[in-house]
């Protein structure tokens, strides 16, 4: 018998409990943004660092979507977080380009997210459901 325990929790709830590690990710997303249109990076340079992003970015977005499905229906946060929310689902699901320009759209991805977290739970406020 193994030694390892599954864990059925399908709302999210043991996640929410843990902050994202937002400082390493947001000196990234700086970094790439200081990018100049004609800055040309190895493919697999992209990658990898598009799937940092990547990853990061859903872990930001399903922080976002607990605190917005608390907001009444009608609410305009709601409406507006909503309409970020699915931007961030196109972009963060579309395939890696290898290029920089995917890559930074990414990044521009991650900060709007995190605008849009800081409105509904600002900073120093836990970010737990």
């Amino acid at each position: 018998m193994s030694g390892q325990t599954v864990l059925y929790d399908p709302e999210g709830l043991i996640e929410a409990e843990f902050p994202l590690d937002r400082e390493p990710y947001m000196c990234l997303v700086k970094a790439v943004l200081a990018w100049t249109d004609d800055t040309v990076l190895p493919p697999s340079d992209c990658d990898q660092i598009a799937l940092q992003l990547t990853g990061h970015g859903r872990a930001v977005a399903l922080d976002v979507r607990r605190h917005c499905d608390k907001l009444p229906i009608l609410n305009a946060t709601r409406i507006l977080t909503e309409v970020v929310l699915a931007e961030a689902d196109l972009r963060l699901t579309a395939q890696y380009e290898g290029t920089a320009r995917c890559v930074r759209q990414r990044a521009h991805m991650i900060k709007a997210l995190y605008e849009r977290l800081d409105r509904l739970a600002p900073p120093g406020v836990a970010s737990s459901a």
